[in-house]
């Protein structure tokens, strides 16, 4: 059903192949436009745009299970118990 196209990319004008197995893909998501950057240009500008993104803030608390320091990106309240990874992860295997 589906053929390898060649396709040329906005950014820096190659040539790269559309394969039928991409097309099959874009087809499952419903996407309904082909790329217009080739896959070396797709990903530096995904690694662009990533890094312009400021850390996210984290902050310390005191896990309520085994008592370990734990970094969480929430500002903790008094009111709910924190939990760390490992005990968090342990709790929620029910």
């Amino acid at each position: 059903m589906y053929q390898d196209k060649s396709l040329t990319c906005r950014d820096c004008g190659e040539i790269f192949v559309f394969s039928a197995g991409e097309q099959e893909f874009y087809a499952a998501k419903g996407f309904e436009n082909e790329p217009v950057r080739c896959p070396a240009c797709r990903a530096a500008r995904k690694r662009n745009s990533s890094s312009g993104r400021r850390p996210r803030e984290m902050f310390q608390a005191v896990c309520a299970s085994c008592g370990n320091v734990a970094d969480v990106p929430f500002r903790p309240s008094s009111d709910r118990p924190v939990y760390c990874k490992d005990c968090f992860q342990s709790k929620s295997r029910w």
